[in-house]
């Protein structure tokens, strides 16, 4: 009796074991694997590129930081003392930053997209305030293999365009021709592009 009673107790150990094994196992199995050293990360889909130059630009070493920096709308911010929380109530006017890669890049975009635009100029026939019209912009972006899927912005002679690297943004009309190379905001005016500085408020 004793002796079945202990064979008993050991089989019921045994099984007891092996189910908490098998859970053990089902449980490491349902987790998932940490990502192995230099194995590539996942990442969204990088944005498409246009205005691109023929040759990589020269990439200049990045400037000191200075002491003071400046807020969203440019407004100076000594030592970091602004109004309590001002830079949390227009976080989204913030841009991104770039690398001075990404400025060399995008200096070198701003200077053919200046090119095509100048060419619009030369050609005349602005309309109301001196403004062209936005086909021809549009055309003008367009010759660069910039389109709607880099969020081009034109209205009343601005323009903005994301080349995959930076956002080039200013205006042409017949009396000026300006160009801007900057990050993307973090939230756009809705109804835009992302290279397009959200006037609303929280």
């Amino acid at each position: 009796m004793f002796i079945r009673r202990s064979v008993t107790a050991v089989a019921l150990l045994a099984v007891a074991l092996t189910a908490c094994g098998t859970q053990q196992g089902a449980g490491q199995a349902a987790r998932p694997e940490s990502p192995r050293p230099g194995s590539p990360r996942p990442s969204f889909s990088p944005r498409p590129t246009c205005a691109r130059p023929a040759e990589a630009p020269t990439v200049l070493p990045s400037p000191s930081a200075p002491s003071s920096t400046r807020s969203a709308d440019g407004r100076q911010e000594q030592n970091g003392d602004g109004a309590p929380h001002y830079a949390e109530n227009h976080a989204y006017r913030m841009r991104g930053s770039l690398t001075p890669q990404k400025r060399a890049w995008g200096a070198a975009s701003a200077k053919l997209i200046r090119a095509e635009l100048e060419k619009v100029r030369a050609e005349g026939g602005a309309g109301a305030y001196g403004a062209f019209a936005e086909e021809r912009v549009a055309a003008a972006l367009a010759r660069l293999g910039c389109g709607e899927e880099h969020g081009m912005y034109i209205s009343n002679g601005y323009y903005s365009v994301h080349t995959g690297d930076v956002c080039v943004s200013g205006r042409v009309t017949e009396d000026e021709l300006t160009t801007k190379v900057h990050g993307a905001y973090s939230e756009p005016q809705p109804g835009t592009g992302p290279c397009v500085e959200n006037r609303g408020g929280h």
